[in-house]
């Protein structure tokens, strides 16, 4: 029987081609837009793009907020993309100080505008990042298949700053910088760059997601 895998959509994220790569790892993509949709995911995904701010806002006001927090809350596997990766943790501090979901505590932060050598460079990091390890064996994880080195795609301004390293599954180096590339707490995962955008790399990580259950 196909896997099928909710998407949670609240108006922000690139769903269509989330949903074009979960198809690809051979399961049945389903865009849900209201609580009870939601509620009957067996694995969720909670995508998202723009500021911190308004993903949040867009997630209450669509009135899905506590329809994925009981999902969460029930240990069902659960992935989030990018802004929906940093909407887990306590808060952002985008555009003036936004509430997320508070389920990992820490705060997302704005990337260092110069790298670890002063300099200034690009803001947003936009590209490939190669990922590794932190502190944590993949073994078991979204990572399992992934190598150390292996390259995603990364288009963000702000980032992860989990307080715990033991939820800090995978980092990426940005001019010297330590970003936070992707979180882990028990049946809750995220990540920073886009699976869906990431080649052969990020179909494995996301076919990891779905299948290996």
């Amino acid at each position: 029987m196909t896997r099928q895998v909710v998407i949670v959509d609240y108006g922000v994220g690139n769903l269509q081609s989330v949903a074009r790569a979960i198809v690809g790892v051979g399961a049945e993509p389903i865009f849900a837009t209201t609580p009870e949709q939601v509620e009957v995911a067996s694995i969720m995904v909670v995508p998202g793009v723009g500021a911190f701010g308004s993903c949040t806002a867009a997630l209450h006001s669509h009135g899905l907020r506590e329809a994925v927090l009981a999902v969460i809350a029930s240990g069902r596997p659960t992935l989030g993309i990018c802004v929906g990766m940093q909407m887990l943790l306590d808060e952002s501090e985008e555009f003036g100080t936004h509430a997320g979901l508070g389920l990992i505590a820490g705060k997302v932060r704005s990337i260092p505008s110069t790298g670890a050598d002063g300099e200034p460079h690009k803001i947003p990091h936009i590209g490939w990042s190669g990922l590794q390890p932190n502190q944590v064996d993949w073994q078991g994880t979204i990572f399992e298949d992934t190598e150390p080195g292996d390259a995603c795609y990364f288009v963000h301004s702000f980032a992860a700053n989990p307080i715990n390293p033991s939820e800090v599954l995978a980092t990426c180096d940005y001019d010297g910088r330590v970003i936070c590339a992707a979180v882990q707490k028990d049946n809750l995962v995220g990540v920073q760059f886009h699976p869906e955008k990431s080649g052969k790399v990020g179909l494995r990580i996301l076919s990891r997601f779905v299948n290996a259950r």
